[in-house]
């Protein structure tokens, strides 16, 4: 497995190839840059002096043989390829290349069901219990980022029950809040990632995620719907700028700041549950007593893991 990779080590493993880009070197060598995966966690690895044979071989999502040596380089450890074979997807285990919820689906398919039965406004209930219907087999599936944070199998049902479960503590810790207008929003804040990527493995952005994106879409998805079961209109207005806000900032993807209290924590859980999931994912994949490379996220800086 990935993680227990030591440097200096030889290995021969299969391994599913999630990312690859090509480069030259200062000699005008051609070099592969490659992301591969198994279930307990995900390497780079470099592939130096590649063969034009080799270059048309590797594509992402496939899986292949890989041999080379483990080494360090910026304090993270990379894989050195010495060589590379495709293998047969029919002779390989999904389940052993794919990261995946640390909760069980059908215990996370109960607490949605309870969450939107919990939601008392009758037009909110009706509402999400539509979008979420109509997108369900995707909704339970798909990851909640293509990388970063909850990029695993069901990541984005597990992603938007963590925010409910934080929320609900500030709903109750700051009140007033309309508590229908957060979960609501919640609930339906990351539902068009089911549009935006293509696949709950491997998942790349799809050309209505390049062109449109997940806020847009899942927004103008709440005014048709709320349209369609005749929703007040400033009902539907305040749970399409919960969407529209979510990411706090235009440069960060939304097309306003957050302007009411609960889009507001909305944004903040949604943007404090990313970050958590990154810094552990960070911290697992090192030694304790050791920090963490620079993470882009947060300014470049490193984190520490205790002994």
């Amino acid at each position: 497995m990935i993680k227990d990779f030591k440097e200096g080590q030889s290995f021969t493993s299969p391994l599913l190839l999630t990312q690859v880009s090509k480069g030259l070197t200062n000699a005008g060598q051609p070099y592969l840059t490659l992301s591969f995966q198994d279930k307990s966690g995900t390497i780079e690895a470099k592939y130096w002096d590649v063969s034009p044979s080799i270059e048309s071989l590797v594509e992402p999502a496939s899986f292949y043989q890989v041999q080379g040596d483990v080494i360090a380089y910026r304090g993270n450890l990379q894989m050195k390829i010495e060589s590379i074979k495709k293998l047969n997807p029919e002779t390989v285990t999904l389940s052993d290349f794919t990261l995946s919820a640390p909760l069980p689906l059908e215990d996370m398919e109960a607490t949605l069901k309870q969450t939107i039965q919990s939601l008392e406004d009758n037009d909110y209930r009706q509402l999400v219990q539509t979008l979420i219907d109509k997108y369900y087999d995707k909704f339970i599936v798909y990851p909640a980022a293509v990388r970063n944070h909850h990029e695993f199998t069901s990541g984005l049902i597990y992603h938007t029950l963590s925010m409910v479960k934080i929320a609900e503590f500030f709903i109750q810790t700051y009140p007033p809040f309309d508590r229908d207008l957060v979960i609501s929003g919640i609930l339906l804040h990351d539902l068009g990632k089911t549009v935006e990527f293509s696949s709950p493995i491997v998942a790349k952005y799809t050309k209505e995620g390049k062109l449109i994106g997940h806020i847009q879409w899942m927004a103008a998805e709440v005014f048709s719907t709320g349209e369609q079961l005749n929703l007040p209109r400033e009902k539907a207005m305040l749970l399409q700028h919960i969407i529209l806000s979510h990411h706090g900032k235009p440069e960060f993807g939304s097309a306003v700041p957050p302007m009411t209290k609960e889009a507001l924590l909305v944004h903040m859980v949604d943007d404090f549950d990313a970050k958590m999931t990154m810094i552990d994912k960070a911290l697992n994949q090192i030694e304790p007593d050791s920090f963490t490379p620079r993470l882009f996220t947060f300014d470049d800086r490193s984190f520490y893991k205790k002994k």
